[in-house]
């Protein structure tokens, strides 16, 4: 049987989610906390209903994670500079130097796999998987689109 793209991108998914499940094992991160956290790392602190827009789930999830998050003193909620009625997200102290050193990790795991191959192929590996992700998203959003119809 011949290895198509799609069972490697699948064997690469389930690798990762065996490493995360391994490196996350005991901490109470889920992978939902997780992208919270990610998203509030590189995207700074935000109201809820923007952090709701930027994972794409309901306001409603957003806060059951970030009462979990806040009750393990992963993130806090602080008032809005500018709007009274408004409460900003932002990642503890503690948790914004495990986010620093999780981002660092992560490049470092990046240039580490993008290692393998060859330096002159690696421009080429990079946008090739750009576009096979946005063809993915594309094909995904239709076919939510299709299902709602």
């Amino acid at each position: 049987m011949d290895v198509t793209l799609l069972d490697r991108l699948l064997q690469i998914g389930e690798l990762f989610q065996r490493d995360m499940a391994r490196a996350f094992a005991g901490t109470g991160f889920t992978p939902a906390r997780l992208r919270v956290l990610w998203v509030l790392q590189h995207d700074g602190s935000m109201t809820q209903q923007a952090l709701a827009a930027q994972l794409d789930v309901t306001p409603r999830n957003v806060s059951g994670l970030v009462d979990a998050l806040e009750a393990s003193g992963h993130v806090r909620r602080t008032p809005h500079p500018s709007d009274r009625r408004a409460v900003l997200v932002e990642l503890a102290p503690r948790t914004a130097r495990i986010m620093s050193r999780m981002q660092r990790e992560h490049e470092e795991l990046s240039a580490t796999l993008l290692d393998a191959v060859a330096p002159a192929d690696r421009a080429a590996v990079e946008r090739g998987i750009g576009a096979i992700a946005d063809r993915l998203a594309v094909l995904v959003e239709d076919a939510e689109e299709g299902a709602e119809a």
